[in-house]
C-alpha cells in the first residue's frame, strides 16, 4: 500500500491529482491525458522493442493475452513507418 504526502491512503483521486501535477510541470495539458494512457504507452513501447506478447501480458497482470492484445497494444513502428511512405509519396523530389 502506498499512502500520500499527509499518510493517508493513496486512492485513486490522489494519483490522478498527483498525475496533472506532474504534466502541468512538464508543460502538458493535464486535463489531455490520464494514467491509463501510460499503461498503454508501456504495453505498446515493449510490444515494439521485441517483448512477446506473453511476457507482457504477465507484467500487466492479464490473466491471458487476448486483452492485452486487443485492448493495450497500439502498433507504433507500422503507423510511422506508413505515414513517412505516404509523405514520401506527396513530396517525392524534396531533400536535401
Amino acid at each position: 500500500m502506498f499512502a500520500s504526502d499527509v499518510g493517508t491512503q493513496l486512492d485513486t483521486a490522489n494519483v490522478r491529482r498527483g498525475f496533472r501535477r506532474i504534466l502541468k510541470l512538464a508543460g502538458l495539458e493535464p486535463k489531455d491525458w490520464t494514467p491509463r494512457e501510460l499503461r498503454h504507452s508501456f504495453v505498446s513501447l515493449l510490444s515494439d522493442s521485441g517483448l512477446t506478447i506473453e511476457e507482457i501480458s504477465r507484467l500487466v497482470g492479464h490473466s491471458d493475452t487476448k486483452v492485452t492484445e486487443l485492448v493495450y497494444r497500439h502498433q507504433l513502428r507500422p503507423v510511422i513507418q506508413d505515414g513517412a511512405k505516404a509523405m514520401d509519396a506527396i513530396f517525392p523530389d524534396s531533400v536535401a
